[in-house]
């Protein structure tokens, strides 16, 4: 077994959604970013690959590169699972936290996993989302941007 955890954050900034999980989320603000911004699938490839020993998210999806521009970032997370295959690595269980006074994730939080497990091809059972505040401290309680940590185990299989 291995084990793996992954952070992402991004700046708010024009747009009226936020993708979170694979899920669009409506809100006053979008995100900065490269790719859609995904800071959940973001965290989870980052979680991934750590746990498979593949360094992180942007050895291998470079925000200079002009193909990922705009990208749905669950291209990362397949291409991730991929790897893992190559390894020879199963995804045991992913536990997904959002950071954020905005926008509320209990509305969307089954959809995530739903979207989650099947990017994943697991069963939602080995999914879990959840969310908190930073209690209106810092730029995350200022709602200036959006965060997400994730944490994956991986089996031989």
């Amino acid at each position: 077994m291995r084990i793996g955890s992954g952070i992402d954050v991004h700046a708010f900034g024009p747009g009226d959604f936020v993708m979170l999980g694979g899920v669009r989320v409506p809100h006053s603000r979008g995100v900065v970013a490269h790719s859609d911004g995904d800071v959940v699938l973001h965290a989870l490839c980052d979680a991934l690959l750590g746990a498979a020993g593949l360094g992180d998210i942007g050895q291998h999806f470079k925000d200079s590169d002009p193909q990922w521009k705009g990208a749905d970032s669950g291209r990362f997370v397949r291409a991730v699972l991929e790897m893992l295959r190559n390894r020879r690595l199963r995804v045991a269980n992913v536990d997904v936290t959002v950071l954020a006074e905005v926008p509320k994730v209990a509305p969307f939080r089954d959809e995530m996993r739903r979207q989650i497990a099947q990017l994943l091809q697991v069963s939602e059972h080995h999914v879990n989302v959840k969310a908190t505040t930073t209690e209106r401290l810092g730029f995350l309680g200022r709602a200036e941007g959006i965060a997400a940590q994730a944490v994956a185990l991986l089996e031989d299989g």
